[in-house]
């Protein structure tokens, strides 16, 4: 029983690696392509708002 155990768990790790890999992808596309996750709020952004307004101006 000790082995249908460890190759259920190991399966379980295996599906929740690759969720995980497949958000981090996600994520660092969206990214790449200037998709973020900005509520608006510069003060609080942390995606370097203040630094693109200041790149447009030049």
């Amino acid at each position: 029983m000790a082995a249908s155990s460890l190759v259920s768990t190991i399966i379980v790790g295996a599906i929740l690696v690759a969720i995980v890999v497949l958000i981090i992808r996600k994520m660092r596309k969206n990214k790449k392509n200037g998709i973020g996750s900005c509520g608006c709020n510069c003060s609080g952004c942390a995606m370097g708002c203040h630094d693109m307004e200041k790149n447009l101006k030049k």
